[in-house]
């Protein structure tokens, strides 16, 4: 009973290794006549001196293609293919040495089971997605047939950002609404000089949970990558006057662990540009609304009241955890607060708040369209050591998307003495009309500077 069984499992794994190497040659056929067909329809068979130069290496790009790129990807599909059949072969010949052990022991369903999908059924999917991912250039032009190609796209070997700066088509194949006949993603020239730093960003698990690198995005940002490329991976929800849990931040690019070891009286919480401690709510409950002990210090009532109910949304352009844009929602105005991970979770308290933050740096264009905001305030950010031709660049972009009859809200802006001047004529060259002004010491060599600006109408 046991001989006729096992000779009948034998014949069927025969039959499926059998089944197996003909797929497996169907697919080496259709491959070669994927690239046959493609190396035909750009002229490799003709006789030019160029294209013979190419097939033995003298040119790795034909008209903005990577031929090298392609050589690989298939060179990639061809070994999975060869390894999945080197294990079957192998199986097959360990099966006929070790037949009389076979003969006498039985293999169950769920061993059977197993063994094809380790072994086949695994292999087979891991080499259909990267056959799927080799991407043929389309062919344009007739006659004098080339392929076109961007060679910004030749430069990445990881194939998340290759698809992602591909230029999509629309499905109908007619211009789009942007009267283009493709949609271009956005990517700078830092990008490129950044390569090895954005293909670790964007080397993931489509549709699973994204790396905990916000470090690195925020490295790529400051260096002019910037904005990052969009992702197909999950991140890991409202308190707006308690301490989040601390369970929804990612903590291993930070000194402490959690909330409470930011607090300001802890020296290992490693960040300088939060004013009054951002992570206690019991002082930043006080901030805007009380008086305090500097004469800069405006509070939110006087400044909404200059012009009442005519502001409605607008910018914070700062560090801290958002509460400035907590106390405006309370008056009914929506504050898009910028926020950078300096030390501390900044993005993930005003998130976990329930407001909006902009993870955006001072060398980045709003992404805001011209005359949008009633409102922009800053503090804590740009201070005196900031580059006034910098400060230009800001001030300009600040006044394109502030409205006409919109405040500009300095505050707390604090420099040396001997640049007062300078900082001054910088934030008074745009002629708004000043609603406060005042100025502080600070110490005995730095001062204070608040003001209130309006944005007055333009012919």
């Amino acid at each position: 009973m046991g001989k006729p069984y096992f000779h009948f499992r034998k014949r069927t794994l025969g039959r499926i290794i059998g089944w197996l190497q003909l797929v497996l040659g169907g697919l080496l056929i259709f491959v070669s006549l994927s690239s046959l067909f493609s190396f035909s329809s750009v002229g490799f068979f003709m006789h030019d001196e160029e294209i013979c130069h190419h097939l033995y290496g003298v040119k790795a790009v034909h008209d903005g293609f990577d031929i090298k790129w392609l050589r690989a990807r298939v060179d990639e599909v061809l070994k999975k293919f060869e390894n999945m059949q080197n294990k079957l072969e192998l199986t097959v010949t360990k099966m006929e040495k070790n037949k009389i052990e076979l003969s006498r022991s039985k293999i169950s369903i769920l061993e059977y089971k197993g063994f094809l999908e380790e072994e086949v059924i695994r292999p087979l999917s891991s080499a259909q997605i990267a056959l799927r991912q080799i991407r043929l250039p389309r062919v344009e032009g007739i006659g004098t047939v080339t392929i076109k190609e961007d060679p910004l796209i030749n430069s990445f070997v990881i194939e998340e950002i290759r698809k992602y700066i591909t230029p999509k088509r629309k499905r109908n194949g007619k211009v789009n609404i942007y009267g283009t006949l493709k949609i271009y993603n956005t990517i700078g020239h830092a990008c490129v000089l950044m390569k090895k730093e954005l293909e670790e960003y964007m080397d993931y698990d489509i549709g699973s949970y994204c790396k905990d690198d916000w470090n690195l995005a925020q490295k790529l940002i400051i260096y002019g990558c910037d904005p990052l490329p969009r992702r197909r991976c999950i991140t890991i929800t409202k308190s707006l006057w308690t301490i989040p849990d601390g369970r929804n931040v990612r903590w291993s690019n930070y000194q402490c662990r959690n909330f409470e070891c930011l607090s300001s009286k802890n020296s290992r919480r490693r960040y300088t540009k939060c004013i009054g401690g951002c992570f206690e709510m019991d002082k930043e409950k006080l901030k805007w609304v009380t008086n305090s002990s500097v004469p800069v210090d405006f509070l939110i009532k006087d400044v909404l009241a200059i012009k009442p109910g005519e502001i409605r949304i607008g910018l914070d352009y700062g560090v801290g955890a958002g509460t400035f844009a907590a106390r405006m929602r309370e008056q009914n105005v929506t504050i898009i607060s910028t926020a950078l991970n300096l030390g501390a979770p900044f993005s993930e308290m005003m998130t976990l708040r329930g407001l909006i933050p902009l993870y955006v740096t001072l060398n980045q264009r709003l992404p805001f369209f011209d005359h949008t905001m009633d409102l922009i305030h800053t503090t804590g950010l740009m201070d005196g050591w900031i580059d006034l031709q910098l400060l230009d660049f800001i001030l300009f972009d600040w006044d394109r998307v502030l409205r006409q009859g919109g405040l500009l809200w300095i505050d707390r802006f604090f420099c040396n003495r001997r640049d007062l001047d300078d900082f001054m004529y910088m934030f008074l060259q745009f002629r708004y009309k000043k609603h406060m002004w005042a100025i502080s010491s600070k110490s005995k060599d730095e001062v204070y500077l608040s003001a209130l600006l309006e944005k007055s109408p333009r012919s």
